[in-house]
């Protein structure tokens, strides 16, 4: 059995329980809106701890000794995922939602360039691969969005969530919170087919920025990482729900 049909077994027991209401909704995605704000921003080096960004996320308090951009970029993030959750409804990834998305992660920190495409040089610290060049920005991002327009269907809905991420960050198109954003994008695509979020631990940060440097080259085992890592997202709900393990063949 490939790892994608098993990601497709457990997602078929999780969805027996569906449509999630009420509180099992609240519940489910409370507990993601703080696994991911916290996950997503630690990669990018924010040092909040997954104890302290619940404590700011639920209970409003901040931390004494942290930069305060720290605190920025996870009320910013946790804005942006609330956000995700406006776009279930129709299966598309479009540029106002992804401007949107960055206007909300990024207004705090910088208002100058939230939500806006960068007019600058920028590099990939340990990347020998350069990114996208300002002036040619909007066209690469206009091919992006039209790209995930007209493949989607040609992809398992996983691959095409890590296609997304991976052609995302290979433009850079903002100055800053790419990374966030590129995994905010791609779980939305995974939320929009019906699949739970793929979360990445700062436990395999360097395996993660190895495989998407890969990538460039060979994107199989990247796109078979973000597969992983979202069915550690449904065993992790299976086990919570109390959801019986299918017999694998």
């Amino acid at each position: 059995m490939s790892l994608y049909e098993k990601i497709d077994l457990y997602k078929l027991e999780i969805d027996k329980l569906r449509p999630f209401e009420g509180n099992l909704l609240k519940e489910i995605r409370a507990y993601y809106r703080i696994g991911l704000t916290w996950s997503s921003n630690a990669l990018e080096g924010n040092t909040l701890t997954e104890s302290e960004t619940k404590v700011l996320l639920d209970d409003g308090l901040t931390v004494g000794g942290k930069p305060l951009r720290d605190t920025f970029e996870a009320l910013g993030h946790a804005e942006a995922y609330d956000f995700m959750f406006t776009l279930l409804r129709g299966r598309q990834i479009t540029e106002a939602d992804t401007l949107t998305m960055h206007w909300m992660f990024y207004k705090n920190i910088d208002p100058g360039t939230a939500g806006r495409y960068r007019d600058r040089l920028v590099f990939i610290t340990g990347s020998k691969y350069p990114v996208c060049k300002p002036g040619r920005i909007f066209g690469q991002m206009d091919e992006l969005f039209a790209w995930a327009a007209s493949e989607r269907s040609k992809f398992h809905p996983v691959e095409f969530a890590a296609q997304l991420h991976k052609r995302f960050v290979f433009i850079h198109p903002f100055v800053d919170g790419n990374g966030q954003l590129s995994r905010l994008l791609m779980n939305t695509a995974l939320i929009q087919d019906g699949y739970l979020p793929a979360v990445i631990p700062p436990v395999l940060r360097q395996e993660y920025i190895s495989l998407l440097e890969r990538a460039h080259k060979d994107d199989r085992p990247f796109m078979d990482f973000i597969a992983e890592r979202v069915l550690e997202s449904g065993k992790e709900i299976m086990r919570l729900l109390h959801i019986p393990f299918p017999k694998l063949p």
